[in-house]
């Protein structure tokens, strides 16, 4: 089985995104070389195989590869292998090295306030851009599924908003006042002077088209830093971390448990103030 066949064959499966067959090219084809100058067959790879080649990934020179980007190669080869010689013959074991625990850089609320406030103003493009802003802090949206929303995932008569985040899985965001207030009054004065046609999209750009994430970037430098605030602020005022998970929309309590150093610190907090020995 010539190696380079191979690879050729995977990327042009039609199961790939676009995106995707782009990502994982270069990944792929570096390990297709290194397993040239090994004399190694790719039907011959084992785990034996792959934890070295790991491990020359760790080595990389000049500039030492983050652990993030080493999982990310180790993620192309496995599909690629999957593909090619059968999911039984793929390893589960992880060789990528541990990465660091990064905490979530999250604003303090008077960043967040001050940011709010540079955003004040009557034109359309402000009204929507406070309503955009105050939602994603509001209900701790990530940017693709601030601008997925449509009109009918606004319910102001419940107060909340219905998010799909990712692989379409539903939930539903109590809708915070400030939120409810600015996305009215966007809806009310705004929406009507930028929409175009029968556009269902909740926020829309100057053209009359759905946004994109590039915009709210644009808004809002980082806006994940906004959801980052959201569980910390939460987490803060006494919300539990089964909470707070539920309205992040994570599968998993461990992906929420990044923000247990907050919980940890309120914990505290309460302690210092309830325990006669504390």
């Amino acid at each position: 089985m010539k190696t380079d066949a191979s690879i050729a064959r995977f990327l042009a499966s039609p199961s790939l995104a676009e995106s995707t067959r782009r990502a994982y090219a270069v990944d792929v084809r570096e390990f297709g070389a290194w397993l040239d100058r090994r004399g190694t067959p790719v039907e011959e790879v084992d785990v034996r195989a792959l934890a070295e080649y790991a491990a020359d990934l760790g080595r990389a020179r000049p500039r030492k590869l983050a652990p993030a980007t080493i999982g990310r190669k180790l993620a192309a080869i496995r599909s690629f292998l999957r593909f090619t010689l059968g999911a039984a013959r793929v390893p589960d074991a992880s060789f990528a090295p541990r990465r660091p625990r990064r905490l979530p850089d999250a604003p303090k609320q008077a960043e967040v306030e001050e940011s709010l406030d540079g955003l004040e103003g009557d034109e359309p493009l402000a009204l929507r851009n406070r309503a955009l802003v105050e939602l994603v802090y509001s209900a701790g949206l990530r940017s693709r599924e601030a601008v997925d929303l449509d009109l009918a995932d606004i319910d102001f008569e419940q107060e909340h908003v219905r998010v799909f985040g990712k692989g379409g899985k539903e939930r539903v965001v109590p809708l915070g006042e400030e939120a409810a207030h600015a996305v009215a009054s966007y809806l009310r004065d705004a929406r009507p002077k930028l929409v175009r046609g029968a556009e269902n999209a909740l926020f829309v750009s100057v053209r009359g088209r759905r946004l994109d994430t590039s915009t709210l970037r644009r808004v809002f430098a980082h806006p994940h830093r906004l959801r980052h605030a959201f569980a910390t602020h939460l987490l803060e005022g006494g919300a539990d971390l089964r909470t707070i998970q539920e309205l992040l929309g994570h599968s998993s309590l461990s992906t929420t448990q990044v923000y247990s150093h907050v919980d940890a610190r309120r914990l505290r907090r309460v302690y210092d103030r309830s325990h006669p020995r504390s």
